[in-house]
C-alpha cells in the first residue's frame, strides 16, 4: 500500500517536472538501507550521472542520513565538474524529510541550485 502511494505521488510530481541538458532532474531513490541520486535529461532519455552509498567507500559506519549528506555533496561535486550548477530536484515522491533532506541539503552546501 506505502509503495502505491508513493509511486502515486512520483507520477503526480513527474508530470509537471521535465530535465533538460541545461536544467537536469535530480532523481532520489531511497531503500531501507542505501541512498541513490542521479541527474537525468528527460528530452534526450539519458542519465547524465549518478552516485549512491553502495559505490562510496568508508560510508559504513556513519548513521544514515550523514551518508545521504555525502552523497548529496558527491553528486553535487559530479554536476559542477562536468558544468551543470543547476538542477530540478525530484523528491521521488518521498516527504522532504530526513534523508531526502539531508542528500538535498549536501548539493546545496557544495553549490548546486535547485
Amino acid at each position: 500500500m506505502k509503495l502505491k502511494g508513493r509511486k502515486r505521488r512520483h507520477q503526480r510530481i513527474r508530470k509537471k517536472m521535465l530535465g533538460s541538458a541545461a536544467k537536469p532532474r535530480l532523481c532520489v531513490f531511497r531503500s531501507n538501507q542505501h541512498i541513490y541520486a542521479q541527474l537525468v535529461d528527460d528530452t534526450q532519455g539519458k542519465v547524465l550521472l549518478g552516485t549512491s552509498s553502495l559505490s562510496e567507500k568508508g560510508l559504513k559506519s556513519k548513521k544514515k542520513i550523514e551518508v545521504a549528506n555525502e552523497i548529496g555533496k558527491k553528486i553535487g561535486k559530479l554536476a559542477l565538474d562536468k558544468g551543470i550548477k543547476e538542477v530540478a530536484f525530484d523528491r521521488g515522491g518521498y516527504k522532504y524529510h530526513g534523508r531526502v533532506k539531508a542528500l538535498a541539503e549536501g548539493a546545496r552546501e557544495v553549490g548546486l541550485r535547485f
